[in-house]
């Protein structure tokens, strides 16, 4: 028995927990996202799983469910295929706001939005801040008429029916006595080994017969730049404490620096310098540069680019350290961003890290200093230029990537197969 939420991104609900994410998924619920990102510029890039329908389909294999898009007032997908021919028995679920958006302008001409929705095979609604007027709305459409009372009964029954066959009539509520497993080691220690497993190398030394990584943890004395480096919620990004995330300790957990700092030997010297100028690297000596750059936290629409520019000028920033000092770049981020020829000239090395998330710290560290192999391949076409996008690999007459999807590289140059 399952729910359908209709977004913009396909939505299935879990219907067994998988592995320790279950375990605290049931504290509080369980949804997850699935869907297939055919452009880097779309905003929602860093929830899929890849451009490629086929690896988004083997992660499928993690739950059980069914698949919608944004298809709030089409009766014909939502009754007569999905509920009548397919005989889907649960509820569907609308995306937040989604009767606000059939209209336009947004939220313009609501009862009708209401009345087409329901009509359409909408069982429950999602009216995060228009409820009174939801409610007073649907009322005023039952009570004339306009939507049927035996459309009420359906809803009502299949949501009725889920909730007894999911146990909620006799456990109502999350269950606390699993509290005791958030954020526990054994799933801390997951949670880095994802992100061990997830780095992606894309470029090791400026001579590939020389390997810049791995790096000495016991060298004189490392440079580290960039407001990444020490910022757990841009490791984090959207969809975290808050909707569209923000900086700073936002929970617990270890940033890029704290991990550096617990690995390098006792005489090591660690030097951060979130916005450096030219003056401050040329007063020292360095060993070598760790620089870490790339987006701030978004959701949604919120992170649509055109550009897809490094935030807070880290092209600039790489390139000014990496002029002065053999250079690390690490980048975190939702999805492929603009790497001009001439920075990667002037890198030693170059990781995409993603958003690594609370553990992200550590899990890097372990990579970069040599503890563990680079495992990771992209999932997503990285491109010369925006010009090109969208960009695809079944497009074999226009297929001219920066790094191909699939692309990856061990700390020995050995290409990821």
């Amino acid at each position: 028995m399952l729910s359908l939420l209709i977004g913009q991104p396909w939505w299935i609900a879990s219907r067994k927990p998988h592995s320790n994410r279950g375990s605290e998924f049931r504290c509080c619920m369980e949804l997850m996202l699935f869907m297939v990102c055919r452009d880097p510029r779309w905003g929602r890039c860093y929830e899929s799983f890849g451009e490629d329908p086929h690896i988004v389909k083997m992660m499928t294999s993690m739950v059980t469910g069914l698949q919608g898009q944004k298809l709030h007032d089409s009766h014909f997908l939502l009754t007569e295929i999905l509920k009548n021919k397919l005989g889907f028995k649960g509820f569907i679920i609308s995306d937040s706001e989604g009767l606000d958006r059939l209209s336009s302008p947004h939220g313009s001409n609501y009862q009708q939005s209401v009345l087409s929705a329901i009509n359409a095979g909408i069982d429950m609604v999602m009216v995060p801040f228009r409820f009174e007027l939801f409610i007073g709305d649907l009322m005023h459409l039952v009570e004339s008429g306009k939507i049927a009372m035996k459309r009420i009964d359906d809803a009502v029954e299949r949501i009725l029916r889920v909730k007894f066959a999911s146990g909620l009539f006799e456990h109502p509520f999350s269950d606390r006595s699993l509290l005791g497993t958030v954020r526990c080691e054994q799933h801390k220690e997951l949670a880095r080994e994802a992100v061990r497993k997830s780095l992606v190398l894309l470029k090791n030394g400026k001579d590939p017969k020389k390997p810049f990584l791995p790096l000495d943890r016991n060298a004189k004395t490392i440079f580290v730049a960039g407001r990444h480096a020490d910022d757990l919620g841009y490791q984090c990004g959207g969809w975290t404490m808050t909707w569209e995330g923000k900086s700073g300790r936002i929970t617990t957990g270890n940033t890029i620096l704290d991990a550096i700092r617990e690995v390098v030997g006792d005489e090591t010297e660690v030097i951060y310098d979130e916005n450096p100028s030219a003056g401050t690297i040329t007063d020292k000596e360095y060993s070598f540069a760790i620089v870490v750059v790339g987006e701030g936290p978004y959701v949604e629409f919120g992170g649509d680019s055109t550009d897809l520019t490094i935030h807070f000028n880290g092209t600039e920033l790489i390139s000014m350290v990496a002029e002065q000092i053999p250079t690390l770049a690490i980048l975190i981020s939702g999805r492929p961003l603009s790497l001009e020829p001439q920075l990667l000239d002037k890198t030693e090395a170059l990781v995409s890290a993603w958003l690594p998330g609370s553990e992200g710290g550590r899990g890097i560290v372990d990579v970069i200093f040599g503890d563990h192999e680079f495992q990771g391949r992209l999932p997503l076409t990285w491109f010369k230029n925006v010009e090109q996008l969208p960009m695809h690999v079944e497009d074999i007459d226009s297929y001219d990537p920066l790094f191909p999807i699939g692309f990856g590289l061990t700390s020995k140059n050995e290409l990821l197969m």
